[in-house]
């Protein structure tokens, strides 16, 4: 009797280029990364369908997609579910009213992942949890299709969402102004500039005047934001 060989996939890492895959969901096939060049996006994988955590967080999401819209942020679910039982599922949640959200319409795709292909390329099923369900993972991964952020939940731990929308914000602030974000931050917050590299110029910040900036150290120097 021939051994069967069982593919293993290598967990992708923050910074690693996301796998790239072809997908049915609800919304139609989809090909990743080609048909999201220039967006950022948020994958998460839940579950299963017809749980009562996971419908909390698809109402939520929902709620929130022209929020992310407007980040140039598109979302796509997955779980092991079959495309049938996500089209029902779906419909449901339309009927159902929850923490001041009702009517609504998931108009973003879900994968049928059966097989659990694309949940094995990025390490959504944690065998310590279940063999046969996807475990609450979230990939941020920027317009070049780079994971820039991984958050995973255990199965019964719904995900705090005003967390995720704060992660794009400052992920895109840093590129845009070559900083990084504080503890807590905000939109609106100061931000981190680059530690300085030579003594020179921790020197000269240090002795800076400029209003814009201030230092509590060489090494932590803040610029101010403008509200």
């Amino acid at each position: 009797m021939e051994e069967q060989v069982k593919e293993f996939y290598k967990m992708p890492l923050i910074g690693d280029l996301a796998p790239s895959f072809t997908a049915t969901t609800t919304q139609g096939v989809i090909n990743f990364p080609k048909d999201y060049e220039g967006k950022w996006v948020i994958l998460f994988s839940h579950p299963a369908d017809f749980t009562p955590v996971c419908t909390t967080e698809f109402m939520t999401f929902t709620r929130m997609l022209d929020e992310f819209k407007a980040l140039n942020t598109e979302l796509i679910g997955l779980s092991v579910d079959s495309l049938y039982a996500h089209i029902a599922w779906l419909r449901r949640i339309n009927e159902l009213e929850w923490n001041g959200m009702k009517n609504l319409d998931v108009t973003f795709p879900l994968i049928e992942d059966i097989k659990m292909d694309v949940a094995n390329k990025f390490g959504m099923i944690q065998p310590g949890q279940s063999s046969t369900q996807a475990v609450r993972a979230v990939f941020v991964i920027d317009p070049k299709g780079v994971i820039r952020t991984i958050l995973y939940y255990p199965l019964s731990t719904g995900r705090n969402f005003d967390e995720i929308k704060r992660i794009i914000q400052a992920l895109q602030k840093a590129d845009k102004d070559n900083v990084a974000t504080p503890a807590d931050w905000r939109p609106g917050d100061d931000v981190i500039v680059p530690t300085a590299g030579s003594c020179g110029t921790a020197k000269e910040r240090m002795e800076s005047k400029d209003d814009d900036t201030y230092c509590l150290d060489w090494f932590m120097c803040f610029k101010k934001e403008k509200r």
